[in-house]
């Protein structure tokens, strides 16, 4: 967290979290969308399984290293917008699963006890 002197550690902005997480394939849904590719081409042009992809566009299903690098291949965007959008994503639910919070809590307790 940044902090600074006589500022509210919640007013600056790299310290805000999205209201709600973006997963990657909302991304990648409207790059195809955009770029006027079915699904069905996309699938057959990455060798990515349609239902793969359609889970992965419909935010059911992570994008994964291999899928990220077989995306960067068929349209040009570096892999790792969609790992780093990924990893944000996946640490937003975890952030988000009140019993881990506690959890994580609990642990630091003992820790800073240590």
């Amino acid at each position: 967290m940044i902090t600074a002197k006589r500022i509210d550690p919640k007013m600056i902005a790299n310290n805000l979290e999205p209201f709600e997480p973006t997963h990657p394939g909302e991304l990648l849904k409207d790059e195809l969308e955009y770029r006027g590719i079915s699904q069905k081409k996309f699938s057959e042009q990455t060798g990515i399984p349609y239902k793969n992809l359609n889970d992965i566009l419909n935010c059911r299903r992570p994008i994964t290293a291999n899928t990220a690098l077989l995306i960067e291949a068929a349209l040009g965007i570096s892999a790792n917008i969609f790992t780093s959008m990924q990893m944000d994503y996946n640490m937003q639910i975890a952030k988000s699963d009140k019993s881990f919070v506690e959890r994580l809590s609990n642990i630091r307790k003992i820790a800073a006890a240590l």
